[in-house]
């Protein structure tokens, strides 16, 4: 299978999802080698009200053993227009024999929703475990992304929650298993939005 198709398909999907609040979980929770360094591209969508397609690029990097930092910033039609995000993950534990990885991420972002901006912050739980699809590992996780969002111009403020799952893993073809790729879904808890993120990262060293 090309690449060509491989992201058509990702393409196709995107095209029935909507986008949440978050700017999604990405790879960090990935088993990433120190000083390891990726670039990804995201794709993004809208089909809720005043929603639109997007794209969002992320930079991610493993600081040490434990912390992962990333950050980005995305665009899109429709009145949620653009985003400005980073987060910083920590993992407590380890993915150990039947153990699975659990770690906390936190997040900041800017978003501008029409006219106004929101500043959001918030904490992401994520747990993930390692295992093989026909011969293929994969990392998928689950996670609850809780945040808050502030609006300046109207001095207000609302609280944010969503269930998120994925996977990540390897590009499992000839030629192209150098790359990652992450697929993520997310159901609205507390007024948010239910949607999709898929994206395939590059490494950079």
């Amino acid at each position: 299978m090309s690449l060509l198709k491989l992201l058509s398909g990702l393409i196709a999907t995107i095209l029935f999802s909507t986008l949440s609040w978050s700017s999604g979980i990405g790879i960090s929770s990935y088993p990433l080698m120190i000083d390891k360094k990726y670039v990804s591209l995201e794709m993004t969508g809208v089909l809720s009200s005043e929603g639109g397609f997007g794209v969002q690029g992320r930079y991610t990097q493993k600081l040490h053993s434990k912390m992962t930092l990333d950050a980005g910033l995305g665009i899109s039609g429709g009145k949620r227009s653009g985003r400005i995000f980073a987060g910083l993950d920590y993992e407590f534990f380890p993915d150990y024999m039947k153990q699975p990885r659990f770690s906390v991420k936190a997040l900041i972002q800017n978003v501008k929703e029409g006219m106004n901006r929101k500043n959001m912050f918030g904490i992401t739980p994520v747990f993930s475990k390692g295992f093989s699809f026909w011969g293929i590992e994969g990392f998928p996780y689950a996670s609850i992304p809780l945040a808050i969002s502030l609006n300046g111009s109207e001095k207000s403020y609302e609280t944010i929650a969503n269930l998120s799952v994925g996977l990540t893993g390897k590009i499992p073809f000839q030629g192209y298993r150098h790359l990652t790729a992450n697929l993520e879904g997310m159901l609205n808890i507390k007024d948010s939005y239910s949607g999709l993120f898929c994206g395939l990262a590059f490494p950079m060293n």
